[in-house]
């Protein structure tokens, strides 16, 4: 007996050992194919599992993870149209979730929107070969290109620039499919694309983002329930960078991607502000996110 309980608490600490990083929900709505391919809807329920396992079952890093520790993340494919047997066209949204220490709260840290993924799929391919010095296909190239995105920006909210290595890893892979002439990835044209969100992040001029992940999520969120008025002042102090950064790189995905993951958050944190801090939260807000200037309106009512 004591044997057996031996192997298994050895069997569950090396479970945990071995935890994978991310913990990812994947949801595939293909409800715009058209009517005549619906023989096709099968490969969605394999697609979705196969998607699944790469996401979840695949390891980045050699750090320790418990299982309520992986970084949890949204990937909503859609797909609007079927060219060919088993090519599949649509776009995708991409989310990274992380907890609020001495809360009962997660936040969204970013939150992409691809607009150019288009895969292949048979069920032939549900165990998903992936090696991140070469280019196999576009599915577990953009895959493998959202989980180190995901590790990257998760790194950057606990420690300042801590997902550097996870960067260079994305990068690799963006370049590889570029060179590969795939589309979403190309370095020309549309710059709200996959190789433009990593480039974003790689850039010096857009560093004071990063440096900003770990100032607005580990000093300003995890502390705000202790300290909401030094909160508020990280927040926006990161605002205004993030101000200085957009006349520096008009129109950034990343920078986009940022505020569109953050909106209704940055309303909630200045809610309970002071008038004057509601007015210059408003002034900012509205000026590095115009789209949404009705909502930060709130603010100032």
């Amino acid at each position: 007996m004591k044997k057996f309980i031996c192997l298994f608490f050895l069997a569950n600490y090396t479970f945990l050992l071995q935890a994978q990083e991310i913990n990812c929900n994947v949801t595939i709505v293909s409800d715009q194919i058209q009517a005549q391919q619906m023989a096709e809807k099968q490969v969605f329920v394999e697609m979705k599992t196969a998607i699944n396992d790469f996401m979840n079952n695949k390891r980045w890093t050699n750090d320790i993870y418990s299982q309520e520790e992986r970084i949890k993340c949204n990937l909503i494919i859609t797909f609007t149209k079927s060219p060919q047997q088993n090519v599949f066209q649509g776009n995708a949204q991409f989310q990274v979730i992380r907890p609020v220490y001495n809360a009962t709260y997660e936040t969204v840290i970013l939150s992409y929107v691809d607009r150019n993924f288009n895969v292949s799929f048979t069920p032939d391919d549900r165990q998903m070969i992936f090696n991140e010095q070469t280019f196999s296909n576009n599915l577990t190239s953009i895959l493998g290109f959202y989980s180190l995105i995901a590790l990257t920006v998760d790194y950057d909210s606990f420690g300042k620039l801590g997902g550097n290595p996870y960067l260079q890893r994305a990068y690799n892979i963006a370049n590889l499919a570029s060179s590969a002439g795939q589309g979403g990835w190309e370095q020309s044209g549309d710059q709200r694309n996959r190789y433009w969100l990593v480039e974003n992040l790689q850039n010096q001029q857009l560093l004071p983002f990063r440096e900003g992940l770990y100032n607005y999520h580990r000093i300003a969120l995890d502390n705000f329930t202790i300290d909401p008025v030094g909160g508020r002042k990280q927040v926006i102090d990161f605002l205004n960078a993030i101000k200085t950064m957009q006349q520096l790189r008009a129109n950034s995905v990343l920078l986009n991607s940022f505020m569109n993951a953050k909106n209704q958050e940055m309303v909630n944190i200045f809610s309970e502000a002071s008038k004057d801090e509601k007015q210059k939260a408003f002034q900012l807000l509205s000026a590095v996110d115009p789209s949404k200037t009705e909502l930060y309106r709130k603010l100032v009512k």
